[in-house]
């Protein structure tokens, strides 16, 4: 599949994946999921769940290291730049054949363009916040999120994730 349709399956995943809710419980259970997903994967990840400005939900398994939570950091700053999927950000720089400090002047420091940060919206309040997930290269931590999400909100993952590479 190519960037094109996953550009435009991500646009459906960010449409057709909102909360009812995003509070300390929706997170506790969407985090608690993704760390379950993880565990029986033998993966290992970071994942943090927030809403803007309020960590909700942390989790690092064995196997990860700091440079991990600095992706997370990045990630999740360019959802709350853009209200972007961090994935869907990367492969529009790449067809532009930029980075985000080209076309931004963001920092790479503090911005990373790659998968696996998603924006978390609540129906009637828009996006308020992100759930990312480091460790895995880039379109798998996408994914992991992408299934988690449909596990929780009872949506069917074969129709929402994105087409094999």
């Amino acid at each position: 599949m190519g960037q094109s349709e996953d550009l435009e399956r991500i646009a459906l995943q960010e449409k057709e994946l909102p909360l009812p809710r995003l509070d300390a419980e929706t997170a506790w259970k969407l985090g608690s999921k993704l760390r379950a997903m993880a565990a029986e994967r033998d993966l290992a990840v970071v994942i943090d769940i927030r809403r803007f400005g309020q960590p909700l939900f942390y989790a690092a398994m064995d196997g990860t290291t700091p440079d991990n939570v600095e992706w997370v950091r990045r990630k999740s700053n360019v959802v709350a730049r853009f209200h972007r999927s961090s994935y869907a950000v990367g492969l529009h720089e790449k067809q532009k054949g930029q980075t985000i400090y080209e076309s931004q002047g963001l920092s790479l420091a503090d911005y990373a363009t790659h998968g696996g940060s998603f924006p978390l919206s609540v129906h009637g309040a828009g996006i308020v916040g992100s759930v990312t997930v480091s460790g895995l290269p880039m379109r798998q931590d996408h994914e992991l999120v992408i299934e988690a999400l449909c596990a929780l909100l009872g949506r069917d993952y074969e129709t929402l994730k994105l087409s094999p590479e």
